[in-house]
């Protein structure tokens, strides 16, 4: 008989495999050290969005040198010519779980160990580089607790392949709040997908273990569950203002930040005022609090792709159309906001879908109002920006590290062509090329 221990050991073994063939593509965990110049049709600078034809890139070691319609061809250059395809900045997701996966979210915590979720999470994070995301925001491990360090490290280590992570450790909930494993028996001691903290006092606890455990940035479940109240959107708020506003200044004594789930009033009004630096979901949003946000430049992330597969997969015809309301709510309010400045950073919550097939995110902000220009801002300078990695990623630019990627077709005429991707490097390393066999 097989044991679970012996299932779970093979299981590792081919997991690690997999990862170590399909990972073949990547010369080395290292930059080359000869230059190498990258040759498209297009080239699109993201900030203007003047696209140059033809476009060049010449890169040195892990930076670029030179950007435009032709660049230095140094001695002992490597060309890469991409064809008829346009050269872009790596793609940002400010808003991934990677110890996420398609099925029931409450049960993966108590049927799955956390190494085998963490082996899960390293095949996550490769499905997401290859699909051209270089740069991520793991928004709670759900559960998982301090496990997404390790994976951010071996990524930082070049041990395995993956975006450049930003990572929270598990997400901070209040007692009885999101994701504290209701409707269980309350005997079985079913574990919370969030560590709980009541209280300035204790959140302040939690959020110093959180950063002895590697966490890059706090991520705060600001309101509980959502519900339509006498046909009104009512979003129950989790934390006062005052407790937030203590969570944001231990985060900004030690120069980190906050991030919170919130997607409605009043408690998105209590985030903007203690001065988070995202509101995750924002289905409904105040005036005050559109006004806040594009004063202090909080940055909404819509989600769209994980409220469209909630909507195209809910267990019941009453859920599906719970889900298809939350989601015309959210269209209609989300017009509102790009009317008032708010500024925009894409996530998906990919996890609950398919790791890799994220850049619907890109088609859903166009489809409901967003340019397609403004949309690639909000998944690279924008992203940059929230990411705290503005000047280094999120655009073409000499001195910007070389996280470059190429998609087939031209994204300002057809923005699907995002997940079209056809080339991939990551800090001057080739993770995926049609030139690699």
């Amino acid at each position: 008989m097989i044991t679970k221990r012996c299932f779970f050991a093979a299981l590792t073994l081919a997991v690690l495999l997999r990862i170590l063939v399909s990972g073949a593509s990547a010369q080395s965990a290292i930059p080359s050290p000869h230059p190498i110049v990258l040759h498209a049709a297009r080239l699109l600078d993201v900030e203007s969005g003047r696209m140059m034809t033809p476009g060049e890139v010449l890169l040195q070691g892990e930076r670029i040198v030179e950007v435009g319609s032709g660049v230095k061809h140094p001695p002992g250059v490597e060309n890469i010519d991409l064809g008829d395809s346009t050269l872009l900045p790596g793609l940002i997701d400010a808003h991934v779980h990677l110890f996420l996966h398609p099925g029931a979210e409450d049960l993966q915590t108590i049927q799955e160990s956390v190494p085998q979720r963490t082996i899960l999470a390293i095949l996550a994070a490769r499905d997401d580089l290859m699909a051209g995301f270089t740069a991520e925001r793991d928004m709670g491990t759900e559960g998982a607790g301090a496990a997404d360090t390790a994976v951010r490290n071996a990524i930082d280590q070049g041990l395995i392949p993956g975006p450049r992570l930003r990572i929270s450790g598990n997400a901070i909930s209040i007692l009885g709040g999101h994701e504290d494993a209701l409707g269980y028996n309350p005997d079985l001691r079913v574990p919370s997908n969030a560590t709980s903290a009541n209280g300035a006092a204790e959140l302040v606890n939690v959020i110093r273990e959180q950063f002895k455990e590697g966490g890059d940035f706090i991520k705060i479940y600001e309101t509980g569950e959502d519900a339509f109240l006498n046909g009104r959107f009512s979003p129950v708020y989790q934390y006062t203002e005052q407790e937030l506003t203590a969570a944001v200044k231990e985060a900004e004594r030690v120069g980190k930040r906050v991030a919170v789930h919130a997607t409605g009033e009043p408690g998105a009004l209590y985030a903007a005022r203690a001065g988070v630096a995202s509101i995750d979901h924002a289905y409904q949003l105040s005036d005050e609090t559109m006004r806040l946000m594009r004063e202090k430049q909080i940055f909404a992330v819509p989600t769209f792709t994980i409220s469209e597969y909630f909507s195209d997969h809910a267990p019941s015809p009453e859920q599906a159309i719970r889900e298809r309301r939350l989601l015309d709510l959210h269209v209609s309010e989300f017009r509102k906001q790009l009317a008032a400045g708010v500024p925009m950073a894409l996530g998906s919550d990919t996890g609950p879908f398919p790791h890799g097939t994220q850049a619907r995110e890109f088609i859903l902000m166009v489809k409901y109002g967003m340019t397609p220009l403004a949309a690639l801002q909000a998944g690279t300078i924008n992203g940059a920006k929230l990411l705290g990695w503005q000047g280094q990623i999120g655009a073409l630019k000499p001195g910007y590290l070389g996280d470059v990627i190429a998609v087939s077709g031209n994204p300002l005429e057809d923005i699907s062509v995002l997940q079209k991707v056809v080339f991939v490097m990551k800090g001057g390393i080739v993770y995926r090329s049609r030139n690699l066999k």
